[in-house]
């Protein structure tokens, strides 16, 4: 009976962990909404690494750097309900079910951030490295 408890508090436990990343949609998002007019392009590289593309014009000017970003449905979605998928799948594996359930799918999006000539966040946007990718691929 105490084994019973312990594994349904388990379960309880990583099906409310599994939910609540999937609140508010990708981190970087928050983060660039956050650092426009305050984050350096030092800071954003020690969070991200370096850029895969940057273009800085010779003449002066805002820079461009360019990130691609494989992300999952979970986090691209405020509300959906696939990071309870996820900790069901977990505590599945916990309870002796190991390896059940479907993988999940990523998709690439890239951010574009927009640096004016002091290297301080100006704007930024996020879209599908490929458009309609996503749409594509959840098509009924």
């Amino acid at each position: 009976m105490r084994r019973w408890r312990q594994s349904l508090l388990t379960v309880g436990l990583l099906l409310l962990a599994g939910t609540m990343p999937a609140c508010g949609g990708p981190w970087r998002d928050g983060y660039f909404k956050k650092g426009v007019d305050r984050l350096t392009q030092a800071e954003v590289t020690e969070k991200l690494g370096p850029p895969h593309t940057a273009k800085t014009p010779v003449l002066g000017g805002d820079s461009v750097w360019t990130y691609r970003v494989p992300l999952a449905e979970k986090e691209l979605s405020p509300l959906h309900f696939s990071g309870l998928a996820n900790a069901t799948k977990q505590a599945s594996a916990l309870l002796g079910k190991p390896g059940e359930g479907p993988k999940e799918m990523l998709y690439c999006y890239r951010y574009t951030l927009t640096f004016n000539e002091q290297k301080i966040l100006k704007q930024w946007k996020r879209e599908e490295c490929v458009p309609g990718t996503h749409d594509t691929l959840n098509a009924d």
